[in-house]
């Protein structure tokens, strides 16, 4: 359990493109599915099982090993009413909790400025990607965004405050003449002081960290590494956030879901067994989630855009096993031929919020949802 001299940490990592559900989570005893199936449908004898009737991709083995020590929390049926089944506002509804108005805040960034409201610490929330992602983002609210972290800082060898502040200034100029000069120097000129603060904090990462474990040369896992660098060096970082995909997987399904799959269960599997060699996990829980899931039928190489999705949680902290009940896959129990989501993906945001981040979420996530009991208490 998390002791009181722990603060509680949220890893998210993203599966961008929409992860196909039905076979990451597969109803492998279930007809209807390989029906559905004839060409992407996963054999019965290559599922990893983990009941009767539920088991896991091929790929996954780390993650159902993670599973069987009750550590990883699988929630069924995810999603919200009415899909668009469009990658940009799907992912835009998830990053803001807006379903039906075009949101402007990430509700990531709510909590870092819940954690932070006086912008103490710079790197509260830190971002692993070319970008930052919407979900953290909210005026006002620092945000490290790191794509390499043995490489990163904007301007490091600069070090006098008053030559970086010319060099904001002059940067800012550029970019004020057609818009509004004040406003843009504001935001610009605090924005790079926050980038140069963070720069100067993240780099002392990778100088405090030496471990045994020896993560896979993929793009993910040397994200992974670069949060367990930033967490463990004890820099007061409450939020990462990085993503992985894509899981787009409308042609070619099998391979991309095997490689995607065995890149992120292996990725997932060294960075806990890193944060358990230094006494570091059990203050971290990681989600997983993906836009939306796919098509019920396949289109005879892959999967079109669907609707219902599943989400784990994983973590040392977590109450492991199954959530809510897997959709209906009868032809009569579809809409539009996708299976129908039956948990708000706000349950999931307002049981982290509230039994792990321990904030009131009804601010954060725009209401009251039900919780899901996957947090341990």
């Amino acid at each position: 359990m998390t002791t009181a001299q722990k603060d509680p940490v949220v890893v998210v990592v993203q599966l961008s493109g929409g992860n196909d559900y039905l076979n990451t989570v597969i109803p492998y005893n279930n007809e209807i599915y390989y029906d559905n199936r004839p060409t992407v449908g996963i054999p019965q004898e290559q599922v990893l099982h983990l009941d009767d009737e539920i088991g896991l991709h091929p790929q996954m083995g780390a993650i159902r090993d993670l599973y069987q020590q009750g550590n990883v929390a699988i929630v069924h049926g995810v999603g919200y009413e009415n899909s668009p089944r469009s990658h940009f506002r799907s992912m835009d509804i998830w990053h803001t909790c807006e379903p039906d108005d075009v949101g402007t805040e990430g509700w990531l960034g709510k909590v870092i400025q819940n954690i932070d409201p006086n912008k103490e610490n710079v790197v509260t929330g830190v971002s692993f990607g070319p970008s930052m992602f919407r979900a953290m983002a909210v005026p006002g609210v620092p945000v490290a965004c790191v794509e390499d972290l043995n490489n990163y800082g904007l301007m490091p060898g600069i070090s006098a405050e008053e030559q970086r502040q010319k060099i904001l200034n002059r940067f800012s100029r550029l970019y004020g003449q057609a818009i509004g000069r004040g406003p843009v120097m504001e935001f610009l000129g605090q924005t790079g002081l926050d980038a140069l603060q963070g720069a100067d904090i993240l780099k002392i990462a990778p100088e405090r960290y030496s471990s045994d474990i020896e993560y896979a040369d993929t793009t993910l896992a040397k994200k992974l590494k670069g949060i367990a660098q930033v967490h463990m060096a004890g820099l007061g970082s409450r939020v990462f956030y990085c993503d992985h995909g894509s899981f787009d997987s409308h042609a070619g399904q099998p391979n991309m879901l095997a490689g995607l799959w065995d890149d992120l269960s292996t990725a997932i599997n060294d960075f806990f067994d890193d944060l358990r060699a230094h006494d570091a996990s059990d203050n971290v829980v990681m989600l997983l989630f993906s836009e939306f899931g796919r098509r019920t039928h396949d289109n005879g190489s892959g999967t079109d855009h669907g609707a219902a999705g599943a989400v784990m949680v994983i973590g040392d902290n977590v109450n492991g096993g199954q959530y809510g009940e897997y959709p209906s896959l009868r032809a009569e129990d579809l809409e539009q031929g996708d299976v129908v989501p039956n948990v708000d993906f706000r349950s999931v945001y307002s049981t982290l919020v509230e039994d792990w981040m321990k904030m009131d979420s009804k601010e954060i996530i725009g209401g009251q949802f039900e919780k899901l009991g996957f947090i341990a208490n």
